[in-house]
Formats: C-alpha cells, sequence, structure tokens
C-alpha cells in the first residue's frame, strides 16, 4: 500500500466533486455561501493539522474544538490581516458585515462576524484553487502554535 501512495499524483477530489462550478460563478457566491465552505476546508485542515496516530477519538475532538470556534477564528483572522493582499481583506470584511438570521450561541457577536469572514476567506481561497496561498495562509496562522 505504501508504494501505492507514493506513486500518486496531487488531486484534489474535493474541488472536482463539482465542475459546475466558474471562475465567474465564485465570484457571485454570497459570502455566506463562501463560508459555508470555508468551514469545511478550515475544520479539515485543522483536523489534519492536529492528528496524532497516539490520540484517540475524543483527545482529537477536543483539540479540534480549540481552533474552529468563533473566537479562534477570529484571533487568528486578525493574527494573519498582515499578510492578506487587498482582496483577501475584501473576502474577510465581506463575511464580516454580511446579515445573517442566526445569532452566535456560544460566542461574542463581533468574534463571530470576524469568524465568518475568515470563514468567507477559506472558502473564496478553496473554491478559486489558490491552495498554495490558502496553505501560506493556514501556516502563518499556525507557526506559534503546539
Amino acid at each position: 500500500m505504501e508504494k501505492g501512495l507514493k506513486s500518486m499524483e496531487y488531486k484534489n477530489i474535493f474541488r472536482s466533486a463539482n465542475k459546475k462550478l466558474s471562475g465567474e460563478d465564485i465570484m457571485m457566491l454570497s459570502p455566506l455561501q463562501l463560508a459555508y465552505i470555508g468551514d469545511s476546508v478550515y475544520e479539515l485542515l485543522i483536523r489534519t493539522y492536529l492528528f496524532d496516530k497516539n490520540s484517540n477519538v475524543n483527545q482529537l475532538h477536543k483539540a479540534t474544538i480549540k481552533y474552529v470556534k468563533a473566537k479562534a477564528q477570529s484571533e487568528l483572522i486578525h493574527r494573519v490581516e498582515g499578510i492578506l493582499t487587498e482582496e483577501e481583506k475584501s473576502y474577510v470584511k465581506k463575511g464580516r458585515n454580511t446579515k445573517t438570521n442566526s445569532s452566535p450561541k456560544n460566542a461574542d457577536l463581533l468574534d463571530y462576524k470576524y469568524a465568518t469572514g475568515f470563514e468567507c476567506l477559506f472558502g473564496y481561497l478553496y473554491l478559486s484553487n489558490q491552495d498554495e496561498r490558502l496553505a501560506e495562509i493556514f501556516e502563518h496562522m499556525m507557526k506559534d502554535e503546539i
């Protein structure tokens, strides 16, 4: 099995699951639609980052929650705002300023808004095939962690 893994070429199977989205379609998505995808992208990155074969699922889940809650996302987006391009900042702002029909259950409203902006940025970068930039931002966010 290991031999097969080494010979595999990288292909993003998740993005190829939906071939109907064009670049123009992505630009027309609402901030909440981008945040919907960005939330999943970020959580998968965190779960992968934290994964340790010596940890049980409960330990992994508790560690993940530390990073995916709104307060943590708000802090992380502030940590990287200095390296964001103007376009990236505009997606954070769009997500932060979007009107939602729900209110946060376990978060401060301002943290919740910044977390939505954070997820909006991740959704935009992921859907627009900017994997290297997504990895660069994620690495910058996590450089002082663990």
